[in-house]
């Protein structure tokens, strides 16, 4: 076929036949990886890294803590995820310790070159009296791209578990529209072994058309989606609503589960949302690279 496309005057039709050939006969090189580390108290009671591996394009870094909580920066090297690509992180917390996990930067999903999607499984262990904050900065899906994620924590009575995951749909102020667009997110929580929390969301095709639809977004084109699980949960859920736009909610599933969802135009004003929110269920401890 790109001989024949060589006989052809028009470059455009060369472009698309040589799209064609590669497509059909070359499978491209994916990105692949996964960090895996371990965290738990000293005999002072301070947090500290107590295994660690990492594999292929994922690094974790650690910046320097003033308190005894660890935090733990993940990054991306491959600078983004398309079709096939596969990424994982697991993270254990053991008995009283603190850690805190995010992201350098927003993750992007690129267009899909195939109908294969790139997947991305985090699985988190928590143990009693320890403390997790899992605060990814977002999630970004391009037109045409294609992702199946999943999260799955486990957890004890007395642990103390936040995570947010906030998804943007095109970046607004570039004009981008998500025409065909695959999403697929799944959260499960297991508390004592038993399961307390299962959500999922699926969306597939002109995802722009379908966030316009008043009984699903409202033509917002960015939202996160925000889950406590905490003893003080029914105490902050008042302050946590004095805290929320018109286009939010909070509730308590039980005692100790909170979940909030939010809906913004774009993902500037998501953030200036969520910040504050993250600074009170933080009490103040955001990560630094949620606020450059």
């Amino acid at each position: 076929m790109v001989a024949n496309s060589l006989c052809k005057k028009s470059l455009g039709v060369f472009t698309l036949s040589l799209q064609s050939s590669i497509s059909s006969s070359v499978k491209l090189q994916r990105a692949f990886g996964n960090v895996s580390l371990s965290v738990a108290t000293d005999a002072l009671g301070n947090t500290k890294l107590s295994d660690l591996r990492q594999e292929g394009s994922m690094r974790a870094v650690f910046p320097r803590s003033t308190n005894n909580n660890l935090e733990a920066v993940i990054v991306n090297t491959a600078g983004g995820i398309t079709s096939g690509d596969y990424f994982s992180t697991y993270a254990k917390v053991a008995k009283g310790a603190n850690l805190t996990i995010t992201t350098q930067a927003a993750e992007r999903i690129y267009s899909a070159f195939d109908n294969e999607s790139g997947k991305i499984n985090n699985n988190l262990s928590v143990e009693e009296n320890a403390q997790l904050y899992w605060l990814p900065q977002e999630t970004i899906l391009f037109d045409g791209s294609k992702l199946e994620r999943k999260l799955n924590i486990e957890l004890f009575d007395t642990s103390k578990v936040l995570f947010v995951e906030p998804i943007v749909f095109g970046r607004l102020a570039s004009g981008e529209e998500l025409g065909s667009c695959f999403f697929k997110d799944n959260v499960s929580i297991n508390c004592n072994g038993e399961p307390i929390y299962i959500d999922g969301i699926k969306m597939n095709g002109n995802i722009t058309k379908i966030l316009k639809n008043k009984s699903i977004s409202n033509n917002n084109k960015a939202m996160a989606n925000i889950v406590l699980y905490d003893a003080n949960s029914i105490e902050i859920l008042n302050k946590i609503r004095k805290l929320l736009p018109s286009t939010a909610g909070a509730s308590l599933i039980n005692n100790h589960l909170l979940l909030i969802r939010i809906l913004s135009p774009d993902s500037y004003e998501l953030r200036k949302k969520l910040l504050p929110i993250l600074s009170l269920l933080t009490d103040n401890a955001v990560p630094k690279n949620w606020k450059l």
